[in-house]
């Protein structure tokens, strides 16, 4: 009665409870269930110390007791020992794996070392053994063992017949996103907390599925109301500091990384991640030091090398060089490791002018992740033919009066490695202009026009025709509402450089009529190679081969073209080779074009100190760089294959060959 009396007591008072245990320690010298009740009352009171004293003696003394196992990894994370803690929490769940609270709390820590894999596991193992409804356990079960199709259709019977059962709504939310449906998952996730707002654990996979779809702006509400409630929350805190990132938050992510690191300070993830932030903010010689501790702790993680090849302006030394030819020479290393090394030391013998070797390592990481994201280059030629047939003169002149009217956004767009984060450090230079990031908020309102309509698949950019303009005026707002969270400084006008925003120039129309477009556009063999050697945290699946590369450049410059022809003037272009050799008259043309006047701190803008998240920010950190022009010729004996999907593009460059093969008419 004592134990049962102290134990409710640990919620509701844990001094009283403190009291009741130490009454029983008295009389019952030793015993074990009182000594774990104190070393828990003692935690919640403040005093971690005792506590860890009391638990390491507990589990000395009954190696096997998953309840101590527990308590003493729940206050190891309290000390800021989060290593330890995983360890512990791992032994408490292979003591007892039927106890719910070590699968969360082994979760949490697992998501703040960047174990995500693991991380799902814990989750799953926590569905199966929290789920006491027998009608959902066998789904329960079929999930944490990674059966999907059947637990798809043990969860989706259940919510037929139970539609407000939130833990099943939530579990059908992790096998959604398991599968990448991630929108699906939110939906689900949102109608659980509609339910339920105090579902905790629903909050949690809300804001992790909203992150993975670039929606960090949308994610930080639900991560600080989840941090109000457990402010040491490995799990959230880990979150948040990359959703930081996401916002261009990057002193707020690099301190709370940092704090992160003082948890988990052998952790190799964090530390790349923290490198990462850094290299963002311009704290350079931060980031390689981060990054060389990622190698220290994990040193075939290729991902570390190619960050370093990926500030431009590092050099490898023998030693590296040798680490990385040594690393690939071995059979273990995983696929992202190998297809990353391969890119780092491609770009670490072109410094060293070992061209053809340095071509061979970027041929074989580029089929190595070609392999890997089987990308389809027919999907963006059906896309220019789409577009082609329904934006047509006609077409956008019965809309005249649709779309939002705010003129902020200053798009730039074209494809990456073009020289469009150049152009953005200059304009952000401007007082009236406020660079922000490569913004996804234009493909996510794409992604919606591709949801089902009435029960059948809809086409974009065909659902467009069938948008009344009021609509098309809500996607504006929306659009401008999204990305509010980006401009911290006030200024009346921002640039989104998302490049594959030139697939969406008749959207961005449509919905921002006022917006400025400038198409940045370099020389064919220059853009596409320089994409080839570039490896993308995310995207861009059609830069791993020179067919598939060359390919979009000429659907690219077709879509534009048609565009050009339909909205005469309405895209201003850019040439790169022209804005590096004619500086300043290039940007009182693009200033004059955004309605500007042109400001001298625009070409000083390499003293611009503002975050960039691109493979550039380090290049445009420094004055104009000329020699970077011609790099390609280095490079040409093996270009063939790009030069003939090219085709007439490259010859007609900078025009464009008029008239388009392959194309279609409006």
């Amino acid at each position: 009665m004592a134990l049962a009396h102290a134990t409710r007591l640990l919620d509701r008072d844990p001094r009283l409870a403190l009291e009741q245990a130490s009454e029983i320690l008295h009389t019952a010298p030793g015993h074990p269930e009182a000594r774990l009740i104190q070393a828990v009352a003692c935690r919640a009171c403040g005093d971690v110390d005792s506590a860890h004293t009391t638990l390491v003696a507990l589990v000395r003394e009954l190696p096997r007791w998953a309840a101590a196992h527990y308590e003493l990894g729940i206050t190891l994370g309290a000390l800021r020992q989060g290593e330890q803690a995983i360890a512990t929490l791992k032994r408490a769940a292979a003591f007892d794996p039927a106890m719910p609270a070590v699968w969360r709390a082994l979760a949490d820590h697992l998501d703040a070392i960047g174990d995500a894999a693991e991380a799902d596991a814990a989750r799953a193992q926590l569905l199966r053994v929290a789920t006491k409804d027998p009608r959902l356990m066998a789904a329960a079960t079929a999930l944490s063992q990674n059966e999907i199709p059947q637990a798809e259709v043990l969860l989706r019977r259940h919510l037929i017949e139970f539609p407000t059962d939130i833990a099943a709504i939530r579990m059908f939310a992790e096998l959604a996103a398991r599968v990448g449906r991630l929108h699906d998952a939110q939906v689900l996730l949102e109608r659980a907390l509609e339910l339920s707002p105090g579902f905790h654990a629903a909050r949690h996979n809300l804001a992790v599925v909203l992150f993975r779809q670039a929606q960090a702006a949308q994610a930080l509400p639900h991560l600080e109301q989840l941090l109000a409630l457990e402010p040491r929350n490995p799990s959230f805190r880990s979150l948040k500091a990359a959703v930081l990132t996401g916002v261009g938050d990057y002193e707020q992510s690099i301190r709370l990384y940092a704090d992160v690191l003082a948890d988990y300070p052998q952790q190799p993830k964090i530390w790349l991640s923290y490198g990462h932030a850094l290299k963002t903010a311009g704290r350079r010689e931060e980031a390689i030091s981060a990054y060389r501790r990622t190698l220290t702790l994990e040193p075939t993680c290729g991902e570390a090398y190619w960050s370093l090849a990926n500030l431009k302006t590092f050099r490898f030394d023998a030693t590296d060089l040798s680490s990385m030819q040594a690393h690939l020479q071995g059979r273990k290393l995983s696929g992202a490791d190998r297809y990353h090394l391969h890119f780092a030391l491609g770009k670490a013998l072109e410094d060293e002018a070992q061209y053809r070797e340095s071509f061979e390592h970027y041929q074989h990481g580029n089929t190595l992740r070609r392999k890997e994201l089987g990308y389809d280059p027919g999907l963006m030629r059906e896309h220019v033919q789409g577009s082609r047939k329904l934006f047509t003169r006609e077409f956008f002149a019965a809309r005249s009066s649709a779309g939002a009217q705010e003129p902020d956004p200053i798009f730039i767009i074209g494809l990456p490695r073009s020289g469009s984060t150049l152009l953005e450090q200059i304009l952000s230079s401007h007082s009236q202009i406020e660079g922000t990031m490569e913004l996804a908020d234009i493909n996510t309102l794409a992604r919606r026009l591709i949801a089902p309509q009435a029960g059948k698949p809809a086409r974009y950019p065909e659902a467009l025709g069938l948008m009344p303009s009021a609509e098309l005026t809500q996607f504006g707002e929306l659009y401008l509402a999204r990305t509010r969270v980006q401009r911290k400084h006030g200024a009346p006008f921002f640039i989104d450089k998302m490049p594959n925003n030139c697939e969406h120039v008749g959207l961005i129309h449509l919905i921002l009529p006022r917006a400025r477009i400038i198409d940045v556009r370099r020389h064919p063999l220059g853009c596409c190679f320089s994409g080839f050697k570039q490896h993308f945290a995310r995207g861009q699946a059609f830069t791993y081969s020179l067919e598939d590369i060359g390919a979009y450049y000429r659907d690219y410059v077709e879509l534009m073209a048609h565009f050009d022809s339909v909205l005469p003037g309405r895209v201003c272009r850019v040439h790169y080779e022209q804005l590096v050799q004619n500086t300043e008259v290039e940007v009182r043309r693009v200033l004059d074009y955004c309605g500007l006047g042109f400001e001298p701190a625009c070409l000083r803008f390499f003293e611009n100190d503002r975050a960039v998240r691109t493979a550039s920010s380090e290049q445009v950190r420094q004055p104009i760089y000329h020699d970077g022009l011609a790099q390609w010729r280095h490079f040409e004996p093996w270009l063939e294959p790009l030069k003939e999907a090219l085709g007439p593009v490259l010859t007609a460059y900078p025009d464009v060959p008029e008239p388009l093969p392959n194309s279609e008419t409006p």
